[in-house]
């Protein structure tokens, strides 16, 4: 009778994970995340939901250093999939991967989390070449090598976003204060950006005659924006200064994989690179990652992730942030407007067309096809705003299981 109260509790609390968005699709991982919501409700004393999420919060890296530690523990297994991207093959333990040189291990959700960007590239970029994204053969002609890129840099991404999440001490560009003989996992995740992760990548695409020196170039640029991103986040969370510099790089860089994925179609199609477009895209991705960060203000607060809105607050000051990011749109907005200018009517047309029917699908009331703005309200006490997220997540929580 017990268990079978047991195997209640753990159904209730999975039902109320899912009522609230977290779930997974491996029944281990859900089991787990199950269980460990009803050990944050267990009576402790006088220590409420709020106050053990903080120290979990507090001591969680120096707890998973020490099951690390611990051979026996099959923890490891974490980074070892994004370690196989980079391995070299006589050391590599994966019986599945040595099978062949140019077998790499993709995770599912990486694939998951990058199918959104390929279906947007698909019916964004493909009138760029003239195709049709409606015709099922331009789409599967090309998918193979387009999904494993991106793919790829969705699960490096993924990496670089698990190291913006750790402590604010321990987020670093290089591994030095980490012992050589034990190295943690934040050593492992930061050692894989410092041992050329792509260089599995350039491999298959050379394999395939793919691989071109502006392809590597870009991917290359994606490294300096995860240093970069790495940098600013961290930089903030510690309330230290940074510099304008930085920010504007990293916003241009941001959309990388957008202009990798392009470039190797123009490879796949045997197709030159009209430069008009390629520079016509980059500026509008400009503006669309800006738009992006402006709706998604309040969650990269609480994330500590990149976001242009955050950068200008912490170089300009909440009263001028505003003002100097306004400046900065207009500014992207009249070269925008100059190089549209110069594409093709028909092309034009089509393409505008496709910015209005995502700006719809995104919900967003800002953006360039739509052409208004919105600056929501400046976050001044971004360590508070963190801290009361936190709490409120779990209040609802706990008001939730009850």
């Amino acid at each position: 009778m017990e268990g079978l109260e047991k195997l209640e509790q753990v159904q209730r609390n999975i039902h109320l994970l899912h009522s609230v968005g977290v779930s997974d699709a491996n029944p281990d991982a859900e089991r787990f995340l199950a269980d460990f919501t009803s050990f944050l409700m267990q009576d402790c004393g006088e220590l409420d939901v709020s106050l053990k999420c903080q120290l979990i919060t507090k001591h969680m890296s120096k707890v998973v250093d020490l099951l690390i530690s611990d051979a026996t523990q099959p923890s490891k297994k974490g980074c070892s999939q994004i370690k196989n991207l980079h391995s070299d093959d006589k050391t590599n333990p994966d019986p599945v991967q040595s099978l062949h040189s140019d077998v790499y291990v993709i995770g599912i959700d990486a694939m998951i989390r990058s199918n959104s960007t390929l279906e947007d590239f698909c019916r964004s970029y493909f009138v760029f070449h003239k195709m049709d994204a409606n015709q099922p053969h331009s789409i599967f002609k090309n998918l193979p090598m387009l999904s494993f890129t991106e793919s790829y840099i969705y699960q490096l991404d993924d990496l670089n976003e698990k190291l913006l999440q750790l402590p604010t001490g321990e987020v670093s560009s290089s591994t030095e204060g980490f012992e050589d003989d034990e190295p943690s996992p934040c050593a492992n995740s930061v050692q894989v950006f410092e041992k050329n992760p792509f260089r599995p990548l350039f491999r298959v695409l050379e394999r395939y005659g793919l691989l071109t020196e502006r392809i590597k170039e870009e991917l290359r640029y994606g490294e300096e924006y995860w240093h970069l991103e790495r940098k600013l986040c961290c930089a903030l969370a510690r309330n230290k200064e940074i510099s304008i510099e930085d920010v504007t790089r990293a916003i241009h860089l941001k959309s990388f994989d957008y202009r990798v994925l392009n470039l190797l179609l123009y490879q796949l199609r045997g197709e030159k690179v009209n430069e008009l477009h390629m520079e016509f895209l980059s500026v509008s991705e400009l503006l669309v990652e800006v738009s992006d960060d402006l709706f998604d203000y309040e969650g990269d607060v609480a994330e500590n992730s990149f976001n242009i809105l955050r950068m200008f607050v912490k170089c300009y000051g909440a009263s001028a942030a505003p003002i100097m990011l306004a400046q900065f749109i207009s500014e992207v907005e009249e070269k925008y407007d100059l190089l549209f200018k110069a594409l093709d009517q028909e092309l034009s047309v089509k393409y505008r067309e496709r910015c209005e029917e995502a700006t719809r699908e995104g919900g967003k009331t800002c953006g360039p096809s739509l052409g208004t703005w919105h600056i929501p309200p400046v976050i001044e006490d971004e360590a508070e705003y963190r801290r009361r997220a936190v709490s409120s997540k779990a209040r609802s929580m706990a008001d939730l299981s009850f």
